[in-house]
């Protein structure tokens, strides 16, 4: 059983939109709009099944609600190519997704431009305006390092039909390293949900 998920939930999760979990990013014109791009959800299998992913390669470690699927994609960050790849998983009403885009270099100016690039891209998905507050992400290694948070709530167009959506989501760079982790949701999951995947989430 199959239920089907709009359009623009999961376009705004990439850059950051939602077609079906394995399409979520390839259809989007743009990286933010990767996440808004799956369009359906498995609603007969379990709501949150955790698990928790070690990515070696992007230096990361978090709990997924489900089985993610993954994608990648090349962007433009202030006229520097950029690669970006996607891990996403989804459960209830929301899409639940964390973003890697691979720096040319460590530079602060850099890691700012690209996650200026992320925040505002995926606000825009619905129409709304980002304001940031300071969030400490942990390292697993021991430590935090800085990070910023935004929760925006707005509507995007699918098709003639506008639909309302609200997005969590944090933003930090490490090294060559620029991360996005957010929830897309037409329903917003439960807080323990939210702070389960929130807090699973660590660099390496």
């Amino acid at each position: 059983m199959i239920r089907s998920l709009p359009r623009a939930l999961k376009r705004a999760v990439l850059h950051t939109a939602v077609r079906s979990p394995r399409t979520l990013f390839k259809s989007a014109v743009s990286t933010t709009t990767l996440l808004f791009t799956a369009s359906a959800l498995l609603a007969c299998t379990p709501a949150y099944d955790w698990r928790t992913i070690q990515n070696n390669d992007d230096a990361y470690e978090v709990t997924f609600p489900a089985k993610p699927h993954s994608d990648a994609r090349d962007i433009d960050v202030a006229g520097k190519p950029m690669h970006m790849k996607m891990q996403m998983a989804e459960a209830g009403d929301a899409v639940f997704a964390v973003g890697t885009v691979d720096l040319p270099d460590a530079d602060p100016a850099t890691q700012r431009a690209a996650l200026d690039f992320l925040q505002q891209g995926l606000a825009r998905n619905v129409n709304a305006a980002p304001a940031a507050h300071s969030v400490d992400i942990e390292v697993a290694a021991g430590g935090r390092l800085s990070g910023a948070e935004i929760t925006v709530n707005g509507t995007s167009a699918n098709g003639q039909k506008s639909e309302t959506h609200q997005i969590r989501a944090r933003f930090i760079a490490k090294g060559t390293h620029a991360y996005q982790v957010a929830i897309v949701s037409t329903k917003a999951p439960p807080p323990d949900q939210i702070d389960q995947f929130f807090s699973s989430f660590k660099l390496f």
